[in-house]
């Protein structure tokens, strides 16, 4: 097997924010692909993202070999390249378990299915919204999950439902042959050894942009009565 072979069949550990770091440049390809850019240099990435043009290459050189020096990098094929890495280079099937306002959302992002994530089918346990649409699924009865993903093989899961009922909501994707679940509800969840699992707060994140935020402006304060005691 071939350097690149082995490197892109994921044989080997990857740093999690690589990962992360790799589907922001997965992103930007898109952006440039779009746009007909052919071509993009590391300088580009870093003024693009934000991201190091030396940590761009580190990211890259957990993959093998790409681009060419005084080139730099053809876009199209740094795209297909990192979407097959991160294994979106075909559809992902997914399932989604809670119709409200959240999963309303996720289910009408276009975002998704540009990059191959497709919500496949959608589950709640209200009476109230089983048997309706949601955009263009049928909200479907849970207690169907394993029976439905007989059908759809889906591997990923993604949880939007009350911390009360994630834990429950996980056995049953797990249940149902999920590997992978996105989880929104606050609360941690206790996956078997295999399931992987990815947390979304959106109040741990905005937690950190209040902290830095007032960082910014004490700063800020500081650094104007430093100003005006020179005087």
């Amino acid at each position: 097997m071939t350097n690149r072979k082995k490197a892109e069949s994921g044989n080997h550990r990857v740093p999690i924010p690589t990962l992360e770091r790799m589907a922001t440049y997965l992103r930007l390809l898109s952006d440039l692909e779009a746009a007909k850019v052919h071509t993009v240099s590391s300088a580009e990435i870093e003024k693009q993202t934000g991201i190091n043009a030396a940590q761009f290459r580190k990211d890259l050189s957990y993959f093998g070999e790409f681009g060419k020096p005084g080139v730099g990098y053809r876009v199209s094929e740094l795209h297909q390249r990192i979407a097959r890495i991160l294994k979106i280079h075909r559809e992902q099937p997914m399932l989604l378990v809670g119709a409200g306002n959240l999963g309303s959302a996720l289910v009408g992002y276009p975002g998704l299915r540009e990059h191959k994530f497709i919500i496949a089918a959608v589950f709640d346990n209200n009476y109230a919204k089983i048997g309706r649409l949601l955009w263009d699924h049928e909200i479907l009865d849970v207690n169907r999950l394993k029976e439905v993903n007989e059908r759809i093989r889906a591997r990923i899961g993604i949880i939007a439902v009350p911390a009360s009922a994630a834990q429950e909501v996980a056995d049953r994707l797990v249940e149902a042959g999920v590997k992978a679940i996105l989880n929104f509800a606050p609360t941690i969840l206790r996956v078997p050894e295999g399931v992987t699992v990815r947390n979304v707060s959106f109040l741990q994140e905005l937690a950190v942009l209040s902290y830095h935020l007032e960082h910014e402006e004490e700063r800020a304060g500081a650094y104007s009565a430093h100003q005006i005691d020179g005087v």
